[in-house]
Formats: C-alpha cells, sequence, structure tokens
C-alpha cells in the first residue's frame, strides 16, 4: 500500500466558492489490472482517515488486495485532503468553504479518471459518511460504476440526525476558546463535551445496559468515566475542530438530489443509481436508522435493503468496531456483489 497525494489545483465547490490549490490524499492497496478492471473505492468517513479503512481490507477477505486495486481516498476536512487544519489564507481554519458529498466525489472521480485512466469501478462501498459517498457516485456516475454497498449511511441526511450533529457544533464553537476558529490551542472543553454527545449515540442503548463499553475494543475499563477518557483520546488527538466543524456540514448538508442533474427531486437521484446495490443500516443505529434507508431502496431499481442485526448501533458498520460476526455479515454482502458467491 501507498499513500499519495492528487493535486486538483483551483477546484470549483457546490458552494460557489474554489478552494485554491485543493488536493485529495489517498491510499492504494493492490495493483491496478492491465484492463483496469479491478478498482474498489471506498472513501473515509467523519473523523476517519485511510489509515483506519485499513481495517476493512485483507487477503481473503472482500477487499482482497491480492486481487483488487482498492483506492480510499481522504475526505475533504480530515486532515490529509484538504482541510482548515492544512489550506492557506483564505480558505484557512473558520474561513474553510462548505464542502458537500457531491464535492468529494467528483474530486476523486478526477483522481481515478484523469490520473489512472480507469473506465470502470467494481464497487463503491463505505460506512456511514462514506456510505453517504457511495450513494452519491452510483447516482452521479451510472456508467462507471457496477456496485455499490452504503453501510450504516443514508442517501439524504434526516431531520433527526442533522439536529444531533448540531449540538455537535454547540459543543464546539460555545467553548469560549474557539474563537470563531481562530483559537491559538484547541478547545479542549468543547472537545470533551462533543466527544461524550458523540459517544452517547454511537452505540445502542442495549449495548451499554449490557455494559459492552466496558471492553469495547478489547480493552478494559472500570467505569463509563475511564471509557469516556478512552474514546476522548481516541477520537480528538488526530481530529483539529475546525476539521471536526467541516466534515460534520458536510454531514449535514448530504443530499444525494442536490445536484443540477437532478434539481432537488429525490426519486430521480435514487432512481438514476441502477448498479446493483445492498444497502445495509444497523438494526440499533441512532444516526442513520433502518426505516430511512427503507424509503431509499424503494426509488433505486436494483437495490437490496439487509439489516445488520446488531446491537452496537452504529458502530456495527465500521470495520472492527463491533463484533467478528457484524464484519462477517458486511464481508458477505461484499463478496456477493463483487461476484464470489
Amino acid at each position: 500500500m501507498r499513500t499519495e497525494i492528487f493535486k486538483l489545483g483551483n477546484f470549483d465547490l457546490q458552494c460557489g466558492e474554489a478552494l485554491k490549490n485543493a488536493f485529495i490524499s489517498y491510499e492504494a492497496h493492490g495493483q491496478l489490472n492491465k484492463e483496469k478492471s479491478n478498482v474498489i473505492v471506498y472513501p473515509t468517513w467523519y473523523s476517519g482517515n485511510h489509515e483506519d479503512v485499513r481495517a476493512a481490507i485483507g487477503p481473503g477477505r472482500a477487499l482482497d488486495p491480492e486481487k483488487y486495486f482498492i483506492v480510499v481516498p481522504d475526505m475533504f476536512g480530515n486532515g490529509y485532503s484538504s482541510s482548515p487544519s492544512n489550506t492557506e489564507y483564505p480558505h484557512d481554519r473558520g474561513r474553510f468553504p462548505s464542502v458537500t458529498p457531491y464535492d468529494n466525489v467528483i474530486a476523486q472521480h478526477q483522481l481515478l479518471t484523469d490520473f489512472y485512466g480507469i473506465t470502470k469501478i467494481q464497487l463503491v462501498v463505505g460506512f456511514s459518511m462514506s456510505a453517504q459517498q457511495a450513494f452519491h457516485w452510483g447516482a452521479l456516475y451510472p456508467e462507471l460504476v457496477a456496485a455499490i454497498a452504503p453501510i450504516c449511511g443514508s442517501a439524504k441526511t434526516a431531520s433527526h440526525n442533522w439536529l444531533f450533529l448540531e449540538t455537535l457544533k454547540k459543543a464546539l464553537i460555545l467553548d469560549e476558546n474557539f474563537n470563531a476558529g481562530d483559537y491559538i490551542t484547541q478547545p479542549e472543553s468543547g472537545l470533551r463535551a462533543f466527544t461524550i454527545i458523540y459517544a452517547s449515540w454511537a452505540f445502542s442503548q442495549t449495548f451499554y445496559r449490557k455494559n459492552l463499553h466496558l471492553s469495547w475494543l478489547g480493552q478494559s475499563f472500570n467505569s463509563m468515566d475511564e471509557f469516556l477518557e478512552f474514546w476522548h483520546n481516541f477520537f480528538t488527538p488526530k481530529n483539529d475542530a475546525n476539521n471536526l466543524l467541516t466534515m460534520l456540514d458536510t454531514w449535514q448538508r448530504a443530499d444525494i438530489s442536490n445536484h443540477v442533474k437532478f434539481d432537488g427531486d429525490l426519486n430521480s437521484a435514487l432512481s438514476a443509481i441502477t448498479c446493483k446495490a445492498i444497502v445495509m443500516p444497523g438494526r440499533t443505529d441512532m444516526y442513520f436508522p433502518p426505516e430511512d434507508n427503507e424509503t431509499e431502496v424503494i426509488m433505486m431499481p436494483n437495490a437490496e435493503l439487509r439489516v445488520i442485526e446488531s446491537i452496537y448501533g452504529h458502530g456495527a458498520g465500521g470495520p472492527g468496531f463491533s463484533t467478528q460476526d457484524d464484519d462477517d455479515f458486511i464481508d458477505h454482502a461484499l463478496m456477493e456483489l463483487l461476484g464470489h458467491t
């Protein structure tokens, strides 16, 4: 595997601004075959980066680097691709412009087509915000994408999901040290409030009732306080506050119909996803409940809904975030989409 930078130049965003000297970081696994026909794309999720996606990739698994060329592009705002933390004035820090999932997908499309000359993608798979990108890939480039696998994510951010994200935003910007994004040091109080709120939604009520938080990721905690301290340190060191707000804004703006091609018509956008699709919500996911996907799948011509029956909430869809059974359930569906079962 190797990490690379793809320069986009001055990149036009849907918000009407041009992001100066834009770039996307990405990691590639495996080798592109001579026919350029073995491509899988797995974008990053909220607060995640290409290193986190490695947990979904490996020999013998659906995303097998010995068979496929797997491209993992970092989302704008995650600190690896163009982000508030690594962009110069006038788009630095709190001045970074709004980015949509389509902006991310269009940039990724440029990487794959302009740089690699790819004309067919076997699968676009994603978890959470990268599931949203998978939907957008299928709608905007149906001639290019053979299959999509959105995991614990929706084509359009629901109102209740948007409201949850707004509480996270307030936790950060109301920190007295936030200073409209021009903070000297990270707004620690805001970040601690942020991670506590996030933890309360990331897993299900049953997950906490069964005290699974006391042994998450193979750790051993004696109390909720110990778990929350681990969660905070797991989440924040790699995430600048302005970066978190940029990705959060992208999440809130996710709407597959928000493109001139669809003119706000959700049915038209979802109907444009003509490729095979297996949509996998988590039964107890509080961000993206199965009901949201049920209404979307109805409008997709070749889609199937498969619910991950897990008590790990949103974590059920994240590679390595829940149980081996959950990971195997997802792997089986991906193998099916790739024609291996």
